[in-house]
């Protein structure tokens, strides 16, 4: 596949790929029904044609296979108070990887507050949380009393899924159409604090209609971090890091994948953070692990023929 775009400007200027957005162009709610969102169809000769996409299907060909991210937006959200006074909020990023203990990595706000030793009260007191200082990036770290399937049963009732900051809400708080909406239909793994955000216009019907078409569906996880909001503040692209985030492709996938390349099929990967896994795994070989690979102008793919995205900043 030929590297993204044209050629790669010498001077790799970050600037060169910003455009302005009007904020009275974002849409604060979906479209009444996923797929009657409209689709831009952008052929290999650099046209273009308006679509819807419910269309996608006859967009693609028989033997193509679609990969996607089931990844599920968990409530990572939670507002609460400091013991001794002042409000608190963190968003839950990532969990440490202890069997006996409940600690996770936190966007804090604000942050000088989680000094060691610090508790702060969740929903009227259910929940307690202690704070461990800060790491080297500024991000809290906190620690909960309870463990595994008995934390995320009161995380599920008292937290809120996290909305990007571009949706504006009263208080900031998501409605209860939110919470359905900002998720895929396919959803199933836990782990994401922001939603793989091309997923959200497919349906069943969809579905229905690319296996009768005879186009494979699979699947992958990438637990989508909050680096997903995270602008370039990089004067040169080369110096830019992305945040690291776990991925995970079942052995049958990938075989699924590498049979339609042999057979001459186009894959074609919904969101970026499919790419990023994908192009991962076919250049380190592991099908599990953690990525921070940076996908810019230069790149050649060595596995995605396609890609159904949104558009973002």
């Amino acid at each position: 596949m030929d590297p993204i775009g044209t050629a790669d400007p010498a001077d790799g200027l970050a600037s060169r790929y910003a455009f302005s957005l009007p904020p009275e162009l974002v849409a604060q709610k979906p479209a009444e029904r996923r797929d009657a969102a409209r689709l831009m169809h952008l052929l290999p000769d650099g046209t273009a044609e308006d679509r819807i996409f419910s269309e996608l299907p006859e967009l693609l060909a028989p033997g193509d296979i679609l990969v996607r991210n089931d990844v599920r937006v968990f409530p990572a959200r939670l507002r609460g108070r400091r013991r001794g006074g002042g409000t608190a909020e963190v968003l839950l990023v990532r969990r440490e990887d202890l069997a006996e203990r409940e600690i996770w990595l936190c966007l804090a706000r604000p942050a000088n507050r989680f000094k060691p030793g610090r508790e702060f009260a969740f929903g009227d007191g259910e929940l307690i949380g202690r704070a461990l200082g800060l790491d080297d990036r500024g991000m809290a770290r906190l620690e909960f009393p309870l463990v595994g399937p008995a934390f995320m049963e009161i995380l599920e009732r008292l937290g809120q899924v996290p909305l990007p900051p571009y949706i504006a809400r009263p208080g900031g708080v998501p409605t209860p159409e939110d919470t359905v909406r900002y998720q895929t239909v396919y959803a199933a793994r836990p782990g994401a604090v922001a939603a793989p955000t091309a997923g959200l216009h497919f349906t069943p019907e969809v579905d229905g209609r690319l296996r009768e078409r005879g186009v494979q569906i699979a699947g992958l996880t990438l637990h989508v971090g909050p680096g997903t909001f995270r602008p370039i503040k990089a004067v040169k692209l080369d110096s830019h890091r992305m945040d690291p985030e776990w991925f995970e492709i079942s052995p049958a996938s990938w075989r699924e994948v590498l049979q339609t390349r042999k057979r001459g099929g186009r894959v074609v990967a919904v969101g970026t953070t499919t790419v990023r896994a994908l192009e991962t795994a076919a250049a380190g070989g592991e099908l599990s692990g953690w990525t921070d690979i940076f996908i810019r102008p230069g790149h050649r793919f060595a596995l995605v023929d396609g890609l159904v995205t949104n558009f973002h900043l």
